[in-house]
């Protein structure tokens, strides 16, 4: 039985597939499909069983990192969509909150976007719940139904509910539902009972109104791979299986479509989450407890920290400008992918993305129509990858590059190749930047980590952004291209639960807080078993969100895992003030004047799985590494002879002197000169620059240099 992992992105769609029993892995890549991802994710599925002769009823479980969600909001398709909620509060959308993007001085000349529902299509229910959940008036079904036929005329298909104080009682809402379900059957709706149970109405009636403006989408996507999966391997006859179909979700988790389809929401940060915990896990192995990942691809680049093995997880996150506080990895990512288009502005200054020519028609260089150059041209005119991408299933056209570059070289009055080098020196500093706002901007010193470089072409500005940042160094995992696919079978099964408990600390309730926690641990328990994994298997991990009395927001802490009382209380107290000084430099430990304040209590269900095995490569018994090819790659301002090596001729010690380039199947790696780049025993690269060589500690063998 095989078990496969699939990550759509723009330009191409990745696959890992590996043997359970066996532990033998093998990667590719196909095209995507823009105009319905589920054709590129089956083609995935076929090239994988070609890949290890293997047939659809050999599949064990396929898990799937998706962009559908992020798309969609990043394209802001968010029409046909209403808004229910308590009459009063219409204007809860405009009102928002009182932050300005880029700090207050851009107060003046910044104007609020658009809210992702009209005016028009906000509806006000009487009905109202106190802080406490107590009823102080009834909820009014005329109003309900009056707001329900009047959506339905207006044409929404998709329905945020979210009334005040629904946290904590959830009653008005469920009946705002059935209403719905009986007046207007076939609108999507979500109500923030469901999705967000958590205080603060405009974040919970932002995520629920996401939720709800992405679950046609995902739903009909999910349900035409279920289609196409059960065609493949025949489940849609009396005697077959369906083979288990996973889905990434933004928390670093997965679940099983079917649940997902029900809370869209949480796959808005899929794909780059699966990366992140994927470098987490090669990293982990490799012996780097602070990591930096960078996932480049075709259209953009996603940058994310890991600690001791766990990627940063934020509940401030969103997409496309609409805030989201369900529980995500941390993830920053940048309009810098090999795709990106170089531009000029109307003042002659060079730039650089955000917009991707993506994968039709793609590059100047893909011979496919396309106009302008982009990252990959620049690359290419430089010597830095082959003329063909997939081991030359995508052969590149170099003329049509150099050509593409002279004609905006002569806008500027440079040689195309100093256009090319200018192009990648701009992409560079982006995401050099990126890496600075999950570091710098977070109190944390990038010259402690290690980057982990991966996707399609991540490792290509490597040597550079250790210049920039002065990063320990580099490592490149064998596949890079493939690292998000991989990730995606590292995951656990993985569900978030959470009430909202406002309490000061001397004025809590024990026994109230461990009845919200068992109530919040059945939860995740009914789910883990709906999802196969027996009462032995679950684990569950408790968390806090705490403040001082008086901020507006609040540090996570964990939970011990014993039974709650007021040593448990204690404990999670001097965990906070711990948390707060790490995060703030300063806390108010056994200061009576100023008080803890309880604000969320949180559950994570995990069913775990078991991760595939990472081989190491073999030691070389004699000589070097040998270069296949020798060609002019331009690093300064003139070009060299280059020694090319293929990384599959690479074994555990090898060490290349740069300048170098280590090309492979789905992914180039440029070694500047003045950089070492060193095999490691689980084959993966380390490059450094000469003055301060990364090594693996464990390696125990001599390097093999050439």
């Amino acid at each position: 039985m095989i078990r496969i992992g699939i990550d759509t992105g723009g330009t191409f769609t990745d696959v890992v597939a590996i043997e359970e029993d066996g532990g033998r892995s093998v990667a590719g890549k196909v095209p995507s499909t823009p105009d319905d991802p589920s054709r590129g994710f089956i083609a995935a599925v076929r090239k994988a069983l070609t890949l290890l002769d293997a047939a659809p009823r050999d599949i064990a479980v396929v898990s799937h990192g998706t962009t559908v969600a992020t798309n969609q909001l990043l394209q802001g398709k968010v029409d046909s969509l209403g808004f229910v909620t308590t009459a009063g509060f219409e204007h809860l959308l405009e009102i928002a909150r009182q932050s300005v993007p880029d700090g207050y001085g851009n107060s003046y000349f910044w104007v609020k976007p658009p809210r992702i529902v009209p005016a028009d299509l906000v509806r006000g229910v009487g009905g109202r719940l106190d802080a406490d959940g107590q009823e102080v008036r009834a909820f009014s079904t005329a109003d309900a139904k009056e707001a329900a036929r009047f959506l339905k005329a207006a044409g929404v298909r998709s329905i945020g509910v979210s009334f005040l104080h629904s946290y904590a009682n959830a009653e008005h809402e469920q009946a705002m539902r059935d209403v719905l379900e009986a007046e207007f059957p076939e609108a999507a709706v979500s109500i923030s009972s469901d999705v967000l149970p958590e205080y603060r109405e405009y974040e919970r009636s932002m995520t629920t109104l996401v939720d709800a403006a992405v679950k046609p989408t995902v739903a009909g996507y999910v349900g035409r791979i279920r289609e196409r999966l059960d065609t493949l391997t025949d489940a849609l006859t009396d005697n077959a299986r369906s083979v288990p179909f996973y889905v990434m979700k933004s928390n670093g988790g997965v679940l099983s479509a079917e649940e997902v389809v029900r809370q869209p929401v949480t796959t808005v940060l899929s794909g780059p989450a699966a990366g992140a915990l994927g470098a987490a896990l090669i990293s982990a192995h490799a012996g780097f407890d602070r990591i930096l990942t960078l996932d480049g691809g075709g259209t953009s680049t996603d940058v994310a920290v890991v600690l001791h093995g766990e990627p940063a997880v934020t509940t401030e996150g969103g997409v496309g400008g609409y805030p989201s506080k369900i529980p995500m990895i941390d993830v920053v990512t940048v309009g810098a992918g090999g795709g990106s288009v170089a531009w000029l502005t109307p003042e002659s200054t060079l730039k650089v993305g955000p917009r991707s020519a993506g994968a039709d028609p793609g590059p100047v260089c893909y011979g496919r129509g396309g106009t302008e150059v982009t990252v990959t041209d620049a690359h290419l005119v430089l010597g830095r990858i082959p003329d063909g991408l997939l081991g030359g299933e995508v052969p590149l056209d170099r003329d049509a590059a150099r050509a593409g570059l002279a004609g905006l070289g002569g806008k500027l009055a440079l040689s195309p190749e100093a256009v090319a080098a200018g192009i990648l020196e701009i992409s560079a500093w982006s995401q050099a930047n990126a890496l600075r706002q999950v570091t710098v901007k977070r109190g944390l010193d990038v010259r402690d980590f290690q980057l982990t470089a991966f996707g399609g072409s991540g490792a290509l500005l490597a040597c550079r952004l250790v210049d920039i940042l002065g990063v320990r160094g580099v490592l490149v995992p064998p596949d890079p291209g493939n690292v998000s696919a991989f990730g995606l079978l590292t995951v656990d099964v993985r569900n978030d639960y959470v009430q909202t408990y406002v309490r000061r600390h001397d004025r809590i309730d024990v026994d109230r807080v461990r009845a919200l926690f068992d109530e919040l641990n059945a939860a995740a328990a009914k789910a883990l078993h709906a999802e196969g994994f027996a009462a032995p298997e679950q684990v569950f991990k408790r968390s806090a969100d705490l403040r001082y009395f008086g901020q507006a927001y609040e540090v996570r802490v964990p939970v011990p895992d014993e039974d709650f009382g007021p040593r448990a209380a204690e404990a999670v107290v001097d965990a906070f003030h711990t948390a707060h000084e790490v995060m703030y430099g300063y806390s108010f430990r056994g200061d009576e004047r100023q008080t803890v304040e309880w604000v969320n209590l949180r559950v994570t269900g995990i069913g775990p799985i078991r991760r595939p095995r990472i081989a190491e490569v073999p030691i070389r018994s004699q000589g070097g590494p040998e270069p296949v090819s020798v060609r002019q790659v331009w690093f300064d301002d003139e070009p060299v002879e280059t020694a090319i090596h293929h990384r599959r001729a690479l074994m555990q010690g090898d060490r290349i002197l740069g300048p170098a380039i280590v090309e492979e199947y789905g992914s180039t790696v440029p070694v500047h000169p003045g950089f070492t780049c060193t095999v490691d025993r689980w084959g993966n690269l380390l490059l450094a620059g000469n003055s301060s060589m990364a090594g693996d500690s464990s390696m125990g063998q001599e390097d093999r240099t050439c």
